[in-house]
């Protein structure tokens, strides 16, 4: 795993202005099975002539909360891998786009507002899969004995987001706002990696919080109250984006081309057995086993290509942001996205 996520976020908090910015088979099958043309197909059409000597690459694949990892090893389809692969998980995206940015992880797993504002900063990333699954899994939250009871009884009030301007919890909180006739500047909001948030709100120096994941089902299981989920806001799109340095490297092309086949098959194994992904989960992430059972019972996604649907989805997102001055340029989805390197088998 990625060990040093804090140089990351340092780097990060530096650089934030500028920045403003997830099948066919179950755990049974052999994970690569069907994979070996994805392997040759992938190396930049140059055929199994060309095909790169994948036991020198080594892949690093950004992940949050270690989600993507504890579902593929759950679902067993990492084994006899013909590259190496290094983990790297993060708190939430803000930091690991950085780290994308930078060089040390070639992929990232995120919602697609994180995704947009990195390219609206001027990452140079491709969303190569999507996912779709509940909106559900962001909201804003409040305490249990708040006195605000609707998102109108924020105005004037203080909300933290998580984690970064552009995020997937912000995008939330803005049309949350909107839909209740407030403009952003009728709240006071703030920015907090969502650790920091989690302490400040558990100890009641937070009065709204706009989260997601696990740190959302963590606060719910301890009497926060759902003032807005993402349901009829947010796309429910999450996305797999990998730097553009990793997509011209024909081995890691042709790597990651083959992990998003096992990616997909995790996410087929986890839907169909729910029990057992839920035990590895809490095991391999130490939450808490209901904080854990509630995360996956809302984490149900399968892995899509980028097809036309997920391209207008996101551009309609990134629209939204830009209009409001949320991003410091237009982004054009069709070509934010790399539809050649996944389709589902």
């Amino acid at each position: 795993m990625y060990s040093d996520p804090d140089r990351i976020r340092r780097r990060l908090l530096a650089m934030l202005p500028a920045a403003a910015l997830l099948g066919a088979c179950g755990k049974s099958a052999a994970p690569g099975a069907g994979s070996a043309s994805a392997i040759a197909s992938a190396g930049n059409g140059a055929g199994l002539a060309g095909t790169p000597d994948l036991s020198k690459v080594t892949l690093v694949l950004g992940d949050q909360v270690r989600l993507l990892q504890t579902k593929a090893e759950a679902a067993g389809v990492l084994k006899d891998l013909p590259y190496k692969i290094q983990w790297a998980s993060f708190q939430g995206a803000a930091p690991l786009f950085e780290a994308v940015v930078s060089g040390d992880v070639d992929t990232a797993m995120a919602a697609d507002t994180p995704a947009l504002a990195a390219a609206a900063g001027g990452a140079r990333v491709k969303v190569v899969a999507a996912s779709v699954s509940s909106p559900v899994g962001v909201a804003i939250l409040v305490p249990p004995n708040s006195p605000i009871k609707t998102v109108a009884d924020l105005r004037g009030r203080n909300v933290i987001v998580s984690s970064a301007r552009g995020s997937v919890s912000h995008f939330l909180l803005f049309g949350a706002l909107r839909e209740a006739g407030l403009k952003p500047d009728d709240v006071n909001t703030g920015f907090m990696l969502p650790s920091d948030a989690a302490v400040a709100f558990s100890s009641g120096k937070v009065e709204a919080w706009a989260t997601f994941g696990t740190y959302q089902a963590a606060a719910e299981l301890r009497g926060a109250r759902v003032l807005r989920d993402g349901v009829g806001i947010n796309s429910g799109i999450g996305v797999i984006a990998a730097s553009d340095a990793a997509l011209a490297d024909a081995g890691k092309r042709a790597a990651l081309a083959d992990v998003l086949q096992r990616l997909a098959q995790s996410n087929v194994w986890a839907n169909a057995h729910p029990k057992e992904y839920t035990d590895v989960f809490q095991r391999l992430t130490g939450l808490p086993p209901e904080v854990a059972s509630l995360v996956v019972s809302r984490d149900k996604p399968q892995l899509r290509a980028v097809d036309g649907d997920i391209v207008r989805q996101l551009q309609l997102v990134a629209d939204t942001f830009y209009e409001a001055k949320l991003f410091p340029r237009r982004v054009d989805a069709s070509k934010l996205v790399d539809p050649s390197l996944f389709r589902p088998a």
